[in-house]
């Protein structure tokens, strides 16, 4: 991920800052507690998509 796109994207729903998780390849909402997928390097910013961070997982 280019460390300049990951200082300006922010949660589509609260405009919260984001989390960047190299390994999952996912952008971490921890407002909202969800995680957004990266695919092909390229950030997925749609509700729909993002997946609900289950209440065991720690952020």
């Amino acid at each position: 991920m280019d460390p300049k796109l990951l200082d300006i994207l922010v949660c589509p729903l609260c405009k919260g800052p984001l989390l960047y998780k190299k390994a999952e390849q996912e952008l971490i909402c921890k407002a909202d507690r969800l995680a957004y997928p990266i695919r092909d390097a390229i950030p997925v910013m749609l509700e729909d998509e993002a997946r609900k961070l289950a209440p065991e997982e720690e952020v």
